[in-house]
Parts: structure tokens; sequence; C-alpha cells
């Protein structure tokens, strides 16, 4: 039986049949084999209009991040934030003993240093000037690490807990963070009238009160859990409940107390050669007595009790709804 004989092999072999043969094989083989691409891609970016557009994208970043950083500063200080975020974890665990147990802590007073640009103190005359350690070099010192971080585990601490309670929701979380949110702008607020009426004007003032604020979901985050675990999945009601509640909250109002009164009573008797602390006059000292007072014990026991109670309230309110 006659056969047709086969068609003829061409000597690359694989490139039978295809339109692009003699491209492909042509600068394969006076390459080595391979890389017919590295010397496009490399003249590419030696190309000097690619520079010129690489050097136009970063001065434009660099721009953006200049102008974000100037329109921020206008409201905080980037470089004072920092300084409250300045924390070590030795510090973080210091910390959160002594918010929980203040009772035995002394002393209450936050540690100075004088600035390497002072001169020599042996010569007369010598202007001084001081400022506070960093918290991780001064237990006293406020910070905003530890706030930010309570704020953030209570809202997930909240959620857990309506599920583990088999009412969760999508809704639950962001029911819990507006509440939540709404404490803090609502407290902040407070916070500022309070300096305007006690004639605080320094802005490093401002946010220590900011700092001092946020503590508080420390005590509320404990109430949480051992209130959960003693009433056994019912919440935060009950004799349980309560118990643990007003220990958190007298241990806040105690430690907001020792440490706010620094802040706003400072004591001349204590002030540094440079006066690092002003001293104020009598009438202020009352109405800054007073409002230390209240806002220690009356707010902070308003703001507790609400958080403390959200979980339930938000997982009633998305039941009602569904």
């Amino acid at each position: 039986m006659m056969r047709s004989p086969p068609p003829p092999q061409s000597q690359g072999g694989s490139n039978y049949g295809s339109p692009y043969a003699g491209q492909m094989g042509g600068p394969a083989q006076n390459s080595g084999g391979g890389g017919q691409f590295a010397p496009a891609f490399g003249g590419f970016m030696n190309d000097h209009t690619a520079q010129m557009g690489f050097q136009v994208g970063q001065k434009a970043v660099m721009a953006g991040q200049e102008y974000m950083e100037q329109s921020i500063n206008r409201y905080v200080s980037i470089p004072a934030l920092k300084h409250y975020f300045n924390v070590s974890t030795p510090y973080v665990l210091r910390k959160l003993l002594l918010v929980l147990f203040p009772w035995r802590h002394k002393p209450w007073s936050r540690e100075q240093r004088p600035s390497s640009s002072a001169q020599d103190p042996s010569a007369p005359n010598t202007a001084y000037s001081y400022y506070f350690l960093a918290p991780r070099d001064d237990l006293n010192s406020p910070d905003m690490y530890i706030p930010v971080m309570a704020f953030v585990t209570y809202i997930l601490l909240s959620t857990l807990l309506a599920g583990l309670r088999g009412v969760f929701h999508p809704e639950v979380m962001g029911l819990t963070a507006t509440a939540a949110f709404a404490v803090v702008a609502v407290e902040i607020l407070g916070l500022k009238f309070g300096t305007y009426i006690l004639s605080i004007s320094n802005d490093s003032q401002l946010l220590d009160l900011v700092a001092y604020s946020g503590y508080k979901f420390v005590g509320v985050i404990v109430t949480l859990v051992v209130a959960e675990i003693l009433n056994r999945g019912q919440g935060t009601g009950g004799w349980a409940g309560w118990t643990v509640f007003t220990y958190t909250f007298l241990a806040n109002a105690f430690f907001l107390l020792r440490s706010l009164k620094y802040v706003l009573l400072p004591d001349s008797s204590a002030s540094t050669p440079a006066g690092g602390m002003q001293t104020v006059a009598r009438s202020q000292r009352n109405r800054r007595t007073q409002f230390l007072f209240l806002y220690s014990y009356v707010v902070q026991f308003v703001f507790m009790w609400v958080l403390s109670r959200q979980d339930g309230a938000t997982a009633k309110a998305v039941g009602i709804k569904a």
C-alpha cells in the first residue's frame, strides 16, 4: 500500500508550521539561547525620560506627605503624639498593674530631666530647660498606647461575648464601636471645655488629659471578662457584676485622682529650678480641685457604667431589629 512521504522536518524542530519561526529562531541564536528581552528592559530603566518620571513621582509623593503633616499639625502635633507612644513591654505590664492596683503606689509625680542644650550647671545665671521623660522611662507618665489598644480590645471583646451568648449579629460590632466612639468624643469635648474654663492653654496638658481618659477601658475590659465568668454568660448584671464594676471604678478613679493632681494642681514646693510646672492662683486651684473630683468620680462612673452595659444593650437592640 502506497503512503505519502512525511513532511520535511526543519532544523529547529519545534518551529515547523509556525509563522514566527524565522523571528524566534534568529534572535534566540544570536543571544545564546535566551534573555533577548533583558537589554530592552535595561534600556528602558536607563532611559532619561523614565528617570525623570521617577523623580517627578517621588517629589509628588514627598509633597503629598508634607502637605498631610502640615494639615494634621494644625490640630495635633505629630512629634508630641510620638512621645505618648514611646513605650516598652515592661512599661505596659507595670502600667496595667498600676491602673488596676493603684492603692499603695508612691510617688505619683512625673520625672523631669534637663535638656541636652542646657549650659554648665556650675556657671552663674545658667538657663535650664526641663522636659518630662517618655513613658518607657517613667511609670507615672501618661501614654496613648494602652488606651488605644484597650479601646480596640473592648470592641472586639464585646463582639466575642455576643457570639458566645448566641446573639451575634454583624451590626453588633458597628453599634459597639459607634457607642465607644461617642463616649470618647463626648469626653474629649468635655475636656476641651474644661481646659477653657480652667485657663489651661498648654497643649501638652490637654494631651495628658486625653491620654488619662482612655485608661477606663482597662477597667471596663476586666469587668466584662470577670463578670462573664462569674455570672456564667449572663452579662455584667447581678451582685458579681456590680462588685467587679465597683472595684474597677474605684481603682480607676483613685488612679486618675492621684495622677491628674500633678497635671491640674502643680505643687510649687516641688517645682524644678526652671519652674517646669507653673503654679496656679488660689481661685483657679479651687476650680481645678472641683473639676478633678467631678471628672475622676462622677464622669468616670457614668462613662464606665455605659460602656460595661453596652454589650447587653447592643444585643437587645439587634434582637429587636431582627
